[in-house]
């Protein structure tokens, strides 16, 4: 439960930032029912907030709901256009669900905006940049 209140917090302190949540769909093994779950509490919380669903290009950005997510089989993921997007789009806070296996440029060491990586699952691998917060 501890997770669970911080994410709630953190959603609400940000309720005059733009915020974007991103949703690895690579893969159809991914826990479709916890990620329902944060994309619901975020619609609850934060119903400005847009979703972004991704694996190897976006997929689809539109404002967050969670009965809208398409999951795929080919495992195959980069973070590099979302986070373009993100500074593009001027986001303020960018939340990721993934499992941070996805590629990113060795280059990439920093972004403009502050970035949480919403780890599912029991390994907790190195992130680039920004916080990582454990969920499940």
């Amino acid at each position: 439960m501890k997770w669970q209140k911080r994410l709630l917090t953190m959603i609400q302190e940000r309720q005059d930032k733009k915020v974007a949540l991103a949703v690895d769909t690579s893969s159809n093994e991914a826990p479709v029912i916890l990620i329902n779950n944060i994309v619901t509490l975020f619609e609850k919380v934060k119903p400005d907030t847009l979703l972004v669903q991704a694996d190897f290009k976006i997929r689809n950005v539109a404002p967050v709901k969670s009965n809208t997510i398409k999951y795929f089989t080919h495992g195959k993921s980069s973070y590099t256009l979302v986070l373009e997007w993100a500074k593009q789009e001027g986001i303020d806070t960018l939340f990721y669900i993934t499992d941070v296996t996805g590629f990113l440029p060795e280059d990439m060491e920093k972004v403009d905006f502050e970035m949480f990586w919403l780890v599912s699952g029991t390994f907790m691998p190195k992130i680039p940049f920004g916080k990582a917060i454990k969920v499940a």
